[in-house]
């Protein structure tokens, strides 16, 4: 193992080296842990030099007194969050984890037909491991993510969901990640496999709530693969405690003709950071990566993406919107990379931040990198404030001028929500933004 001097990894490559065996891990998977581990000591933790990472200081993570979060039982303060949490009354299969673990008396698994697998991956890893064998690692790479190397080293359980050719899974699969960390430092690592094979549907949310407040750190990763003419939909809600670190990785590859969405809304956590990757792999598909983030205080949400046209005849549209107030930074980097086969890519990439606050900031760098002639590959950011004809208008219509703002805000964050398709999870998401937007002032300008 090759290790740079003092990068800040010392301290968790030694709790690795002392982890015991797990007796019920498939052998196969031992190297691919040390593969991590190694590849976290090579990389570290990112600098503001890195060019991928000059936007978002993540020293405050790498200098927390890291210990792997516990499994706990879970008690009647996850159960009372359960109960208020926004997807509660989401109909459909539900995976909920606690501290990274799960946790089966708060979940809520219906029988399931035609092959679908919907559990633990920990659970998956011991009973039968070949086909999550196949597919783990392969597509969320370590190499330049130092995190997803942390993760495949350390992660704990999550959700394996297998959808076979030509079936539907007609209601969403909810995973919920519950974090009950009481000491500063405590690490909550899950990892999720996704597989949809051809011509299959299906719906995921994933949501990461808090019981507590102190400093702990969840670094998750999501696996997709969505094979030919499948379609599937993927929405991640990030309300961490405000006190939290919150890094995940969402890499997909992505079949023939397939049609792809990804949502993520980052509501919560001190400093989050989401890193998508996808490869459209097929002819013929459309991927739409769409994404919101509301920040207050001193909070820091960044949106790190790359995709990747591999295929002619792709489109793929990304719509960020991001409001922010108070001192608190929003951070989008988004890059669609054409190779030189993908000829007739359509891609678009729209940036938008509303600053609420003299004292908030935006920075954007949307990125074309084209190998092919023959494309239609178009970007565009733009930072501002409240309109303020939209307000006169507003008030000359009668409205106060805290409901005018507020009713342009929440319409600005209803551009991403409405391309959510899973007509309850929109539902929810936009009731949350908009309980958000009415409750707290600080999101309303006051």
């Amino acid at each position: 193992m090759t290790q740079k001097t003092n990068n800040g990894t010392e301290s968790l490559v030694e709790k690795f080296s002392l982890l015991p065996a797990a007796s019920a891990q498939p052998k196969w998977l031992a190297p691919v842990r040390k593969a991590g581990i190694a590849s976290f000591a090579d990389q570290g933790f990112p600098q503001l030099s890195d060019e991928d990472w000059r936007f978002t200081n993540v020293a405050p993570i790498a200098k927390l007194n890291f210990q792997p979060a516990p499994q706990i039982s879970a008690n009647g303060a996850e159960s009372k969050l359960l109960d208020d949490a926004a997807f509660t009354k989401l109909p459909g299969h539900r995976l909920v984890f606690v501290n990274g673990f799960f946790c089966a008396k708060l979940s809520s698994l219906k029988p399931v037909s035609g092959g679908v697998r919907i559990e633990n991956i920990s659970s998956a890893l011991a009973n039968d491991s070949a086909l999550i064998e196949k597919h783990l690692g392969r597509y969320a790479h370590t190499a330049n993510n130092t995190f997803a190397a942390l993760n495949q080293a350390f992660f704990t359980d999550g959700a394996f969901i297998f959808v076979p050719k030509g079936v539907e899974v007609l209601e969403p699969v909810q995973l919920i990640y519950i974090s009950s960390a009481k000491n500063s430092g405590e690490m909550i690592l899950p990892r999720n496999l996704i597989l949809a094979e051809a011509n299959s549907k299906l719906t995921v949310v994933e949501s990461y709530i808090s019981t507590g407040t102190v400093a702990y750190f969840t670094n998750a990763v999501t696996e997709i693969l969505a094979g030919e003419n499948a379609k599937v939909e993927h929405v991640k809600l990030q309300d961490e405690a405000l006190d939290a670190y919150h890094i995940a990785t969402i890499a997909g590859e992505f079949g023939r003709a397939s049609n792809v969405s990804v949502h993520s809304i980052a509501l919560g956590a001190k400093i989050s950071r989401n890193n998508i990757r996808t490869n459209l792999a097929g002819e013929g598909l459309e991927c739409v990566l769409n994404g919101l983030y509301l920040t207050r205080g001193e909070q820091l949400a960044d949106h790190h993406m790359i995709v990747e046209h591999a295929q002619p005849h792709c489109a793929s549209h990304e719509y960020f919107n991001g409001i922010l107030d108070d001192k608190s930074k929003g951070v989008f980097h988004g890059r669609i990379l054409v190779r030189e086969i993908a000829q007739k890519t359509d891609a678009k990439q729209t940036n938008k931040n509303l600053l609420l606050s003299d004292d908030a900031t935006a920075d954007t760098k949307p990125q074309l990198e084209i190998y092919a002639d023959d494309v239609k590959c178009t970007h565009g950011a733009t930072i501002g404030q409240l309109n303020d004809e939209s307000i006169f208008y507003l008030r000359s219509r009668g409205m106060s001028l805290d409901t005018a703002k507020q009713m342009l805000i929440h319409a600005f964050a209803g551009e991403i929500i409405e391309r959510i398709k899973c007509e309850p999870a929109r539902e929810v998401i936009d009731k949350l933004v908009w309980d958000r937007l009415e409750a707290n002032p600080h999101l309303i300008g006051k």
